[in-house]
């Protein structure tokens, strides 16, 4: 009988193929995974970066706006400062300008002073109030001037946060956690309440110092022309003092030229008083005299006859002129005194007139020239 060879094929040893094949389909499989993976990792990462872009641009031009509007807000207080430091400037000549009047005014007041005579109205309280006023506004000004320091420092301060968060985009992704805590330590809303705070600062210390300016610029203009009127004011009241002093040292002058006649007049009138006193005194002594002689006559021929009469009536109207005669020369004497005194009165007053006259005419109209007074 023959054999029949068997269909089975040899088995030859090698790698199991329908192994390989499943791995081969497994391996394209995963690729297409990580290919989708990578693709949609990709549109993902280039979203992510045109969002951070778009944000990052958006935030740039909010840093730039922000921060061209604080240098506008510097430039305003720089200009504003420069401003108000020449005012100060101002009203520190203008309180330099005060100064010579005032002392001039004190040198007038002085030798005013030393007349003991009623003074005119003078420029002293007047002088002192606007000193003081430009001392009250250049203490203003100093102060305000530090103040308006301050939006000056908080945008500088400011400055180094601007570049911080310029500079966040780029590097915040290179630095470490605590660098990254710390940067963003103060929220969007938080650094642009913070700059709307400084803006805001900034518009008020400027509405300020332009009210203060305004304000000491009122002062100054009508501190000048307080000054130049009461300059003219005394400089008429000196004129009108001076005339009224002339009039009344002529006025003593005249009525001391009629006094003095007066006087000796009344001096005469005293020596012929006491010269009629002598004569009746010297017949009243004789009218004595013959009554004491006619009282020697003897005791029979003692009679109240007419000689007698006479003799008693012409003693007792002697008597009784010269008691009248001696209240005249009191009263004489009395009226001398009296225009004595007028007289050293009125040389006095003359002397102290001239003086004043002096002192207004010549002393204070000298001093006065030196005062000139400009606007401030």
């Amino acid at each position: 009988m023959t054999s029949v060879p068997s269909r089975r094929a040899p088995q030859v040893a090698g790698p199991n193929l329908v192994n390989i094949e499943v791995m081969r389909n497994r391996s394209e499989l995963f690729r297409a995974v990580c290919s989708k993976l990578i693709s949609g990792t990709e549109k993902q990462c280039k979203g992510m970066q045109n969002g951070d872009n778009m944000r990052l641009g958006q935030r740039v031009k909010d840093i730039q706006f922000m921060k061209a509007e604080l240098e506008q807000r510097l430039g305003d207080i720089l200009v504003e400062i420069e401003e108000l430091v020449a005012l100060q400037n101002r009203v520190t000549k203008g309180l330099e300008a005060c100064k010579e009047p005032l002392r001039v005014t004190n040198l007038c007041l002085e030798e005013r002073c030393l007349l003991f005579a009623p003074m005119p109205e003078t420029l002293k309280n007047s002088k002192n109030n606007t000193v003081e006023q430009f001392a009250g506004a250049a203490a203003v000004i100093s102060s305000d001037a530090k103040i308006k320091v301050k939006p000056l420092r908080l945008v500088f301060q400011d400055e180094p946060a601007r570049h911080t968060h310029t500079g966040a985009g780029s590097e915040g992704e290179i630095r470490g956690p605590v660098h990254r805590q710390l940067l963003f330590a103060v929220t969007p809303m938080e650094w642009e309440k913070m700059s709307d705070v400084n803006l805001a600062k900034a518009d008020k210390q400027k509405d300020g110092s332009a009210s203060l300016r305004a304000l000491v610029d009122s002062i100054l203009e009508q501190t000048s022309g307080d000054m130049q009127k009461q300059v003219q004011a005394t400089t008429e009241a000196f004129q009108l003092n001076i005339q009224e002093i002339r009039s009344a040292k002529s006025q003593m002058e005249d009525e001391l030229a009629k006094i003095l006649p007066e006087l000796n007049s009344q001096q005469r009138i005293r020596d012929d008083l006491l010269g009629s006193i002598t004569e009746n005194q010297d017949a009243l002594n004789l009218a004595r005299s013959r009554l004491a002689l006619r009282h020697q006559r003897p005791a029979k021929e003692q009679c109240h006859d007419q000689a007698q009469s006479h003799l008693l009536s012409e003693v007792q109207q002697l008597a009784a002129h010269i008691r009248i005669l001696r209240e005249a020369v009191v009263r004489s004497e009395e009226k001398q005194r009296l225009l004595v005194r007028s007289q050293r009165e009125l040389q006095e007053n003359i002397r102290m007139k001239a003086h004043s006259l002096y002192i207004d005419e010549v002393v204070c109209s000298q001093l006065r020239e030196l005062v000139v007074i400009h606007g401030f």
